[in-house]
């Protein structure tokens, strides 16, 4: 064997992207020491998308101050290659960045909007957006405001909305945003399909996970339909039903109403800027992974992602996985030649975490003995 791609999301909580393909590397290599071996780290829009990107890209990490999820002045940063920037939510309004202060109803996606501000005035042209793992519910409003769209209450004030406030907006003007980012092209990546609310919308399923109690839920999804409502009557279009609108507190709304972007499933934006199909070209194997694969991992997640492009040049695919839930099975329809746990022992997540980097080691030694087996039997 000559070639090997290695393509894996995350094991979250455990193993990073980039940790994962490291692993793989080092256990091919010792079967196989003179062969190609390309890394693939994949994110798909949460936090470490930017890392992915630096690495897989080769990437510039630009630094800049913007305001969190409280307003608390932070430092972070986005990917830039040429004149693309890839910036991830999580980055200025992720869910770790709120502490015990958990509270969807007050907090702001702005300073997403500051990044995205920095990456525009400094020549970017071409903005991905991961919208995974955030802790708000404001619709994008935040984010709209750092470049410049203006929402007024009733009595004609200006305000920056919240999600406890969205049905104070009474009027959007999104001149000055279109101004700045005109002749820019905004792509959000996007891997779920919840519209803007209602029972499976941004309030109802991601919420509670925020902080939201159910008197919250309630309001905060009030608040995204008058929102919805007054995007509609002011901006003339329906955005609400659009799937993955709902994606980080209706963020994937924010980005269609006012930044006229668009949302793509997070491994499709990843492996078309990789190049993936010229990567793949003569590989003999593809090693991909994720933490769990059951059947929501077939609605465009990573491995699935990476096995449909395989599956059109006849390449094998190799699935590594921590846990295989119901449904994993139709994987194998989709591109995937096999599917295998590193789960060596039975035992629970948090006990099972510390011991994973050598679970995945072992595991991928096991697979590349039946492939070096196999190959020598030819």
């Amino acid at each position: 064997m000559k070639k090997f791609v290695i393509a894996p999301d995350s094991f979250k909580g455990s193993m990073s992207s980039v940790e994962v393909c490291g692993i793989v590397k080092s256990k091919i290599i010792e079967f196989y020491p003179d062969s190609e071996i390309i890394e693939i780290p994949v994110a798909d829009g949460g936090e470490g998308t930017s890392d992915c990107f630096i690495q897989l890209l080769g990437a510039q990490k630009v630094t800049l101050m913007a305001t969190g999820p409280y307003n608390e002045k932070l430092q972070g940063y986005y990917a830039r290659k040429g004149n693309t920037a890839i910036l991830e939510t999580a980055m200025f309004a992720g869910l770790p960045l709120a502490e015990q202060r958990l509270n969807p109803s007050v907090t702001t996606t702005f300073g997403v909007g500051t990044m995205i501000r920095h990456a525009v005035e400094n020549g970017c042209r071409e903005i991905i957006i991961g919208l995974g793992g955030s802790c708000t519910n404001d619709g994008g409003t935040g984010m709209a405001c750092a470049l410049g769209v203006c929402f007024k209450n009733k009595a004609g004030d200006e305000f920056i909305p919240t999600g406890s406030t969205l049905a104070e907006i009474a009027h959007i003007d999104t001149a000055s945003a279109e101004r700045l980012l005109k002749d820019c092209k905004i792509t959000a990546m996007c891997d779920i399909d919840n519209p803007m609310y209602g029972k499976n919308g941004a309030a109802y399923v991601y919420a509670p996970q925020k902080g939201a109690d159910r008197d919250m839920v309630l309001l905060l999804d009030k608040n995204l339909m008058d929102l919805s409502e007054t995007i509609k009557s002011q901006l003339g279009v329906d955005v609400s039903k659009i799937p993955g609108s709902g994606a980080a507190g209706a963020m994937g709304a924010g980005i269609l109403a006012f930044l006229k972007g668009s949302l793509k499933p997070g491994i499709e934006t990843v492996l078309d800027l990789a190049g993936f199909e010229n990567i793949i070209k003569d590989a003999d194997v593809i090693f991909t992974g994720e933490g769990r694969i059951d059947r929501q991992s077939l609605r465009g997640k990573v491995v699935i992602g990476v096995a449909a492009r395989a599956k059109s040049k006849n390449i094998p695919v190799v699935a590594l996985v921590g846990d295989v839930g119901d449904g994993a099975e139709a994987a194998y329809e989709m591109g995937v030649s096999a599917i295998v746990s590193i789960n060596r022992v039975a035992m629970p997540f948090e006990k099972a975490k510390a011991r994973s980097k050598k679970d995945l080691a072992d595991t991928v030694d096991m697979v590349m003995r039946l492939l070096k087996h196999h190959v020598n039997q030819k």
